[in-house]
């Protein structure tokens, strides 16, 4: 993106003035047309990405304040927030009112692997013991690696730019991680740990960048979602497909503003859309509770959320959507 080295958080902001099997396993599996919300958990700072674990509880990173107040916290199944750990580097700018730093996170057994944006790094946590009341960690205690310099030494964008925002597991167990700056997915390997890269997309107009956001593998291709850059042009965004190779192509388009994208159990997907923008108002800047939840063919399943950055699907019916604009969590069935 022709800015700074900017994160997607950033971007967010610059205008703003794999589930486990629960109760609802049980009945007929079909695809909703509608999905209904309910609020389930709140006071969280800047919350950007969720995760949820094999007891049905949800791990979220919080980009917190712009204090150095980045962090992660665990919510039980009755919603109630437990920090975890503390201290992932977190700032503001004059380019950025928000507060920018920790990405996305994704559990898997007993541990949590967790990205920096800003930092490029990718922190890994052992949380198969944890328990609610146990001592909070800090982040400067976990391991870590480091992606962002990997990424920035391929020069793919100009200016040079990286901003390591979302992961899954794919074919081997190795790791996939989408750079939203970078227009890109890295590959980490699961025992030398090398990067390589795995993916690369193109614009997704003459002048508009694709901002690669969440990523999935359904057992056969990796789908991912894009935002898209300025002026972040309704019906721009696409959902992409990535073989096993590496090969891209366009899966399905028309989308706005894609922050992530959730697989149902007949392996179709479910994105979020952040918001509208809107270049009329004074300033220019996303619309107010604009967000929506959307089927693979852009059928809206829920509209009126609150800049929704994840989706997570726990069980076959139950998703829970995260809003960065009201710090809540909000589980939606059908």
């Amino acid at each position: 993106m022709n800015l700074r080295p900017i994160t997607l958080l950033c971007l967010f902001t610059l205008l703003l003035t794999a589930g486990c099997k629960h109760d609802d396993d049980a009945g007929p599996i079909f695809d909703p047309v509608k999905l209904h919300a309910t609020n389930f958990a709140a006071g969280l700072k800047s919350p950007i990405g969720m995760s949820v674990d094999d007891k049905g509880q949800l791990w979220v990173t919080e980009a917190g304040t712009g204090n150095n107040d980045g962090s992660v916290s665990m919510i039980t199944k009755d919603g109630t927030v437990h920090q975890v750990i503390t201290g992932f580097g977190s700032s503001t700018s004059a380019e950025s009112p928000g507060a920018e730093g920790i990405s996305h996170l994704l559990y898997k057994d007993g541990k949590l692997y967790i990205l920096h944006g800003v930092a490029g790094m990718l922190y890994i946590a052992d949380v198969a013991s944890y328990k609610p009341g146990d001592p909070v960690k800090e982040a400067s205690s976990l391991y870590s690696e480091d992606i962002g310099t990997y990424v920035r030494s391929l020069n793919l964008t100009d200016p040079v730019n990286s901003d390591i925002y979302n992961l899954t597991f794919g074919p081997g167990g190795h790791l996939y991680m989408v750079d939203a700056g970078a227009n890109a997915v890295i590959k980490r390997d699961k025992n030398s740990k090398t990067l390589s890269l795995f993916a690369s997309f193109p614009n997704v107009g003459p002048a508009t960048e694709a901002v690669p956001t969440g990523i999935v593998y359904d057992g056969k291709k990796f789908l991912v979602s894009t935002l898209t850059g300025f002026p972040f042009a309704s019906g721009a965004a696409k959902i992409f497909q990535v073989s096993q190779e590496g090969n891209v192509s366009e899966y399905k388009s028309g989308f706005t503003t894609l922050t992530d994208i959730v697989l149902m159990p007949n392996n179709k997907p479910f994105v979020t859309e952040f918001a509208e923008f809107s270049l009329t108002t004074t300033p220019p800047g996303f619309n107010p509770m604009s967000g929506r939840v959307a089927n693979e063919d852009g059928a809206y399943l829920i509209e009126g959320l609150s800049l929704p950055t994840d989706i997570e699907r726990s069980g076959s019916k139950t998703y829970y959507v995260l809003s960065y604009g009201l710090g809540t969590v909000q589980k939606l069935t059908y």
